[in-house]
């Protein structure tokens, strides 16, 4: 599966709440890093970071453009709220390897009612 159309179908299971589904996509030993969050290690606990973000709000992705360049995806998103972000998804052997976000955490938790740190 190119880069491109795993992220078509990381989006998919992003968009039903799938936390399962979205860890299959990463190999065993992947790294999501969300800027605004420290990275997180290893299919499992981004399985478990999944779970507890979708119990914490609705979120919705809304593919605005979606790129592809050698094993690498980019993807520029909205979400029905109004926030906005991209993300890059490196993929080798059918699987994330490595994933870097970037969005706005302030907006994120106001937009969603979510307590603010340090208030």
């Amino acid at each position: 599966m190119n880069p491109k159309t795993l992220v078509e179908k990381w989006v998919a299971a992003f968009n039903s709440a799938d936390a399962d589904a979205l860890a299959e996509y990463y190999a065993e030993d992947a790294v999501n890093h969300q800027v605004a969050e420290a990275p997180v290690r290893g299919r499992e606990a981004i399985r478990e970071m999944f779970r507890r973000e979708f119990a914490r709000a609705e979120m919705t992705c809304i593919i605005e453009n979606l790129f592809e360049d050698g094993e690498w995806a980019i993807l520029e998103w909205k979400d029905p709220l109004g926030l906005r972000g991209c993300g890059f998804f490196q993929v080798r052997e059918h699987k994330i390897i490595f994933q870097r976000g970037y969005w706005d955490k302030l907006s994120f938790l106001r937009m969603h009612g979510l307590p603010i740190p340090n208030q």
